[in-house]
């Protein structure tokens, strides 16, 4: 999947004369990238336009116009894009309720080793976060990857494959079934992804 590039940047400006319109397609995009995968847990699919989206906004809110700070943006959020073979995420912890979220960050340490991709009872672990071995609350924001076409992972790279192969309007069978999971020791969760996200990911990695 391409990476975003400088000449993909508008300038604030230019930006500002298209924001309205580039702003309600990457939400519309969002959207069918969004699943809730428990009541704490939210997940977004990443792509190029996600990622372009919020490079874009960041520039806005910070007023940035340093060349070096811009490129280090860009090369900090281009991580979140797949490369081939993958799937990215952004995983939010979204619990309204201070002292609750506070107690179950602490609960959910070591949540980003607990996340994995699943099909045909094959699990590709999630990867992209290197905490060593420190101990404590989670982050309430999580970005992770899952390596769905490694070697290893036949029945996810079949899965890989049949998605970017199906139709972007469904029809047939379908793609096979693609799962989220978390198992860990204050959350075990099992999720199916949903259609419109199916469907996402099979654009992508048409891409």
């Amino acid at each position: 999947m391409k990476k975003v590039s400088r000449g993909d940047l508008l300038e604030l400006g230019a930006y500002e004369q298209i924001r309205d319109h580039f702003r309600a397609r990457v939400i519309a995009e969002k959207k069918r990238r969004r699943f809730q995968l428990s009541p704490e847990l939210t997940v977004v699919f990443e792509n190029t336009d996600t990622v372009l989206f919020q490079i874009q906004e960041m520039l806005r809110t910070e007023r940035n116009v340093s060349e070096p700070a811009i490129a280090h943006d860009i090369e900090t959020y281009n991580e979140l894009i797949p490369g081939e073979g993958e799937v990215s995420i952004t995983m939010f912890v979204e619990i309204a309720d201070r002292d609750t979220r506070d107690r179950r960050l602490l609960e959910l340490s070591g949540l980003e080793r607990a996340v994995s991709m699943e099909c045909g009872g094959v699990i590709a672990p999630a990867r992209g976060e290197d905490r060593g071995v420190i101990e404590g609350p989670t982050t309430a924001v999580h970005y992770l990857k899952f390596s769905v076409g490694a070697e290893g992972y036949s029945s996810i790279a079949a899965a890989a494959s049949a998605l970017a192969a199906a139709p972007a309007a469904g029809g047939g069978a379908g793609p096979p079934t693609l799962f989220l999971t978390v198992r860990h020791q204050a959350l075990a969760v099992r999720a199916p992804l949903p259609n419109d996200v199916v469907r996402a990911l099979g654009a992508d990695l048409r891409s």
